[in-house]
Order: structure tokens, then sequence, then C-alpha cells
């Protein structure tokens, strides 16, 4: 059985990598069953209107980063009022998460595994505990694992699965203690998404 995550990802018919390793695999959903889920799922797809192409869009980054609508909509509220465009600003914040960077930095292998990580209070920033999956990290900020946390069952293969990894260019790893660094505003020079037609949306919003 396919659950809620995997049915998003069959519905907008891409993979998001809300399953931690499993979208990798040939047990990914959108693998296994390529068409959209429910009874008529399979049945040939009218093209999308405009408005239709930008709401998935606009879904496809709401599940990706684990969003609610609303957290969403104040995404693009806060990214339309900084100078700069729009849309680049909304990958900024994005990325800026805590929940991401966490997950950016490879401490866990997925956000939504990273958003479990940080309400238990295993993640700290500059050695605080910090519970909150939405908190903004900013340059030079230090992440890491809470020392109480070190031998949770998480972490115990880290240190190997580390060695072969590289983070992206805004975050610094450090494979021997498992703590990163923030070293450049927060970016993500593949995005895999259309944020312009996320901008258009709530733009006629």
């Amino acid at each position: 059985m396919f659950d809620t995550s995997e049915k998003k990802e069959r519905s907008l018919g891409t993979k998001l990598f809300l399953k931690a390793h499993r979208c990798n695999s040939a047990k990914c959903a959108t693998v296994r069953r390529q068409s959209r889920p429910g009874a008529h799922g399979a049945a040939r797809q009218r093209a999308k209107s405009e408005y239709g192409q930008q709401l998935a869009e606009k879904q496809k980054i709401r599940f990706s980063y684990g969003l609610k609508e609303a957290q969403m909509r104040k995404v693009f509220e806060a990214a339309s009022k900084n100078v700069g465009v729009t849309g680049k600003m909304i990958v900024q914040i994005l990325e800026s998460r805590l929940d991401n960077a966490v997950f950016r930095l490879g401490i866990a292998p997925s956000r939504s595994v990273a958003r479990q990580l940080i309400s238990h209070g295993h993640i700290t920033v500059n050695g605080k505990k910090v519970t909150i999956p939405s908190y903004s990290v900013k340059v030079n900020d230090k992440l890491g694992i809470r020392l109480q946390s070190k031998d949770h069952h998480a972490f115990k293969e880290l240190s190997e699965s580390l060695k072969k990894y590289n983070p992206p260019i805004w975050l610094n790893l450090d494979t021997e203690k498992i703590e990163g660094r923030v070293v450049a505003p927060a970016a993500d020079s593949d995005f895999p998404f259309d944020v312009n037609m996320v901008v258009d949306f709530y733009s006629k919003q």
C-alpha cells in the first residue's frame, strides 16, 4: 500500500524525495506505479491550464519542504517584501530553514526525518538546542548533534556515510565532529521547481 506522501508524488507526477532513501530505489512509488492515484488515475490526462500548472508547481514545493498552505503563503509574503527577485528570495527562505539545512548536511536522510530530529531536541545551533524546524539559519551558524543524542540510533552510521557526502556550497561539513557551518547565504543552484510559477500564482491571489 502507498502512504499519503507517496500518493502526493504520484498525483504530481514527480519525485519529491519525501520518503528517506526510498525514492532512490525501485520501491519508489513513481517508479512502481507511474499513473496518478485513484480509480481514473491511468486515464489520459488533459493538458493543464496555466493556473493548473502554477498550482501543481506550488504544491510540489510545499510538499517537498513539508509546509502547510499558510506557511507557504507566509514565505511568499516575506520574500516579496525583501529587496531582490521574489523567486530567488523564496528559494533562500526555504533553504535557510533548519530542517532543510540538517537534511542538506546529510545528518538526516529527508526533510521529514530532519523535522522529527529537531522537534525531539537532537539538533543544536551554535551549541544550543533548537526545537523549531522552521528556524532560519544564518551565515556563521554552527549546526550539530546535541551531546546527549550522539548515541541515538539515527546517528550511529553517520560518520561512515558522510565521508563520501558533499553538501551544497553554502554549507561546510566536518565529518569527524558531524558538525556543519553555514558559510554563505542559503541557495540552491539546481532548484528542481519553477519558482516563478509560484510567484505568479500568489501574485494573482
